[in-house]
């Protein structure tokens, strides 16, 4: 939206891998969009293969392609990005867990696309400081997450609405807890929900076998209820109604601390460590008892959560469009493309 209001004409490309988003449930269905048709893949290397296979050659007439993120798909694009002899920014660079097994691949990935990227948007100035060290060849602009942006947008005009039995609200989606640590979240929501400490709502992702899984995990266990995939919007409201948020997900962790709502992270490493300074954010890995005791620690607690912002005031978009605005002019890069988008930013 941001580069839209400087006149750079954004190209929308959508790998396919999750079918079911559609571009006017974000807005962003006025925008010229293309579709590669690569839908996810159990391994993800192999995701990040067909991506960048089918994406060259329409990157090829960009002026400057931007990815966002660490997913197969935002390696794929910087890859093909490369091997189209296009520049790269990267959106939420140098974002570091410094263990390569936690999140995988997504940890592994962020690095490589860092290293290949001409212009890197670091979130965080501590985000900054690990690109820094590793001495990226790229800029470094430390802009906040246009996340946050888009969680301030979702969550304005809505309210918490925490009344009735305590709910907990939970997603776990990390291929590393796919598994022995599904199976531990699995046991601590159920013993949750057996000695009903609070009512468990339990967000399915949209990768079907992992539904699946989960759904089987948790069968005619009274006090979880499923909630299929959801939009954005569905999201952050019900993140407002909970009282307790667990999850392994990194968006969630900076859009709790954002919203002012508990979260206990579901992982023993997270590239997010700014979120847990700032003490709404908890992590408390897949161990069963670990959990449990956790959420009775912060169900009975009295104290509140305030609203932090590590990741950013909700300004980041606009700060990457001009920078981006000014980088095209400094390389004389503002050639028309065609006649109808004169000015085209192909965005992942």
């Amino acid at each position: 939206m941001a580069l839209a209001g400087r006149g750079l004409t954004p190209l929308l490309i959508f790998t396919g891998q999750h079918p079911q988003l559609r571009p006017a449930d974000f807005g962003l269905d006025r925008f010229p969009a293309t579709r590669l048709e690569c839908p996810g893949q159990d391994d993800p290397h192999r995701h990040v293969g067909e991506v960048t296979k089918v994406a060259v050659p329409v990157l090829r007439e960009a002026a400057l392609v931007l990815v966002q993120g660490d997913t197969s798909s935002a390696l794929g694009g910087a890859l093909a990005a490369r091997l189209a002899h296009v520049s790269l920014g990267h959106v939420e660079a140098g974002l570091r867990s410094h263990d390569r097994r936690r999140p995988w691949p997504e940890e592994e990935f962020r690095v490589a696309i860092d290293a290949e990227a001409d212009l890197l948007f670091a979130p965080t100035e501590l985000s900054a400081a690990n690109l820094r060290r590793e001495k990226v060849r790229g800029q470094i602009h430390v802009t906040g997450n246009s996340g946050i942006d888009s969680v301030l947008a979702a969550s304005s005009g809505l309210e918490a609405a925490r009344a009735g039995p305590k709910r907990l609200l939970v997603t776990c989606h990390r291929r590393e807890n796919w598994g022995e640590g599904l199976a531990g979240v699995a046991a601590a929501l159920m013993q949750i929900a057996a000695e009903k400490l609070a009512q468990v709502e339990v967000v399915l992702h949209p990768n079907p076998a992992l539904a699946a899984s989960i759904r089987a995990m948790l069968a005619y266990q009274a006090g979880i209820v499923f909630r299929p995939p959801c939009s954005h919007g569905e999201a952050i409201a019900a993140m407002l109604s909970s009282d307790l948020v667990l999850s392994d997900s990194g968006g969630i962790q900076e859009e709790a601390a954002a919203l002012g709502v508990p979260l206990l992270v579901l992982r023993d490493r997270t590239e997010r460590p700014e979120a847990i300074a700032c003490g709404n954010l908890e992590l408390v890995g897949t161990d069963a008892a670990r959990i449990v005791s956790a959420v009775k620690r912060r169900l009975g607690s009295t104290s509140s959560v305030s609203p932090a912002f590590p990741y950013g005031d909700g300004r980041a978009g606009e700060r990457i469009a001009a920078i981006v605005e000014e980088w095209l002019k400094d390389r004389q890069a503002l050639s028309p493309i065609s006649a109808t988008c004169p000015r085209q930013v192909g965005n992942w």
